[in-house]
């Protein structure tokens, strides 16, 4: 049993929002969440991303693994913090 940190897909059809959570790597992606860690919304014309990469970086230590876009959407927050 691993947590992944993942999104999870919430909204109505074409308006899609995700949630970005801790999980069981054995539940399925829709399932109950372990814990919320923030929010993205596509549709918002600066793609909006909340995260408390605080908790995501202990949970990375402890040894949770990221989903790839879960990470893709980590680098780009990072890299426009620092522009």
């Amino acid at each position: 049993m691993g947590v992944s940190i993942r999104l999870k897909r919430l909204g109505s059809t074409h308006k899609p929002y995700f949630r970005v959570v801790a999980t069981d790597s054995q539940r399925p992606t829709q399932g109950q969440a372990l814990e919320h860690l923030g929010i993205y919304d596509p549709l918002v014309k600066e793609k909006a991303l909340k995260v408390d990469t605080a908790r995501v970086d202990e949970l990375r230590r402890q040894g949770a693994a990221l989903s790839p876009s879960v990470s893709r959407l980590l680098k780009r927050a990072a890299d426009l913090q620092k522009a």
